[in-house]
């Protein structure tokens, strides 16, 4: 049985912790997330033997500790992700974006980008994918691919696997669960898989929205960036928006989550829904 860890988090270090995940990430916790950080760190401790959270504070400060910070942002960073989540999302990208990019990239012979941003453990951006799949049944010969990045290794690693339990996978209608995943038998039953012939038009990356460069390619046709942005402070969302908007394409969508606003953030972007923008 487990030994309890009786360290508690003082609220002068939990500071400190919040500092470094800032300005690491531009995720903003406040005092009433003390309690989710003390627990989310508590086998991270363990692990690495440490004896408090002052301690662990120490091994961030020090020369080698630009990893551990990474883990430390892996950690506090939040992944609720479902597929479909947001439907209304998809079925734009579906009945509007869609229609209105085919023709004029088949004109041209380029392919179809996008970028899912905040892709956790990879939902979205598989969601996003049988979308295009789809359409792309009636529109044969375009190509396209699927940048999905986000800021967590862990979650990351999970959706390269592109595994998920059949409980997960329940918003997928079952026609298109039968054609984009593999179910599993023996020892995988009760999970699936997404088709090796799906995942081949994404690409995983770990990337920062923050960080110095974005390894993202230039005019991207649709961006989701949903439900991460509500974590920043207003200047963040403002610096977040203009990054994204420079790598839309002319024409290209920006979506982003319900419950996220860009009012008061210059964007240059014209709203088309709730939760979508248009760079003219």
């Amino acid at each position: 049985m487990e030994e309890p860890f009786e360290k508690l988090l003082s609220g002068r270090t939990f500071q400190a912790l919040s500092a470094l995940v800032y300005q690491h990430s531009r995720i903003r916790l406040g005092p009433d997330k003390q309690a989710l950080v003390a627990n989310r760190l508590r086998k991270r401790l363990r692990a690495l033997e440490l004896g408090s959270y002052e301690e662990y504070c120490h091994v961030l400060h020090s020369p080698h500790g630009a990893d551990e910070v990474e883990e430390l942002v892996d950690l506090i960073s939040t992944n609720h992700t479902h597929f479909y989540r947001e439907p209304e999302h998809f079925a734009f990208l579906t009945k509007r974006a869609l229609p209105a990019l085919v023709g004029p990239l088949g004109a041209t012979g380029a392919p179809l980008r996008l970028w899912s941003a905040a892709a956790s453990s990879g939902e979205e951006p598989y969601t996003m994918a049988i979308a295009v799949a789809e359409f792309l049944r009636d529109h044969p010969g375009l190509d396209w691919e699927i940048t999905a990045t986000d800021i967590s290794h862990r979650m990351l690693a999970e959706a390269r696997e592109g595994i998920y339990s059949m409980g997960s996978v329940k918003p997928v209608p079952l026609e298109l669960l039968k054609r984009y995943f593999q179910k599993g038998f023996g020892a995988r039953t009760g999970v699936c898989r997404v088709k090796p012939e799906l995942r081949r038009h994404l690409r995983f990356e770990r990337v920062n929205l923050f960080q110095e460069h974005l390894p993202v390619a230039a005019n991207q046709h649709v961006i989701f960036c949903r439900n991460v942005m509500i974590y920043f402070d207003p200047p963040s969302r403002a610096l977040a928006v203009e990054r994204l908007a420079r790598h839309l394409a002319p024409g290209g969508y920006l979506v982003v989550g319900h419950s996220e606003s860009l009012m008061g953030i210059p964007h240059g972007l014209q709203p088309v829904q709730q939760g979508v923008f248009q760079k003219t």
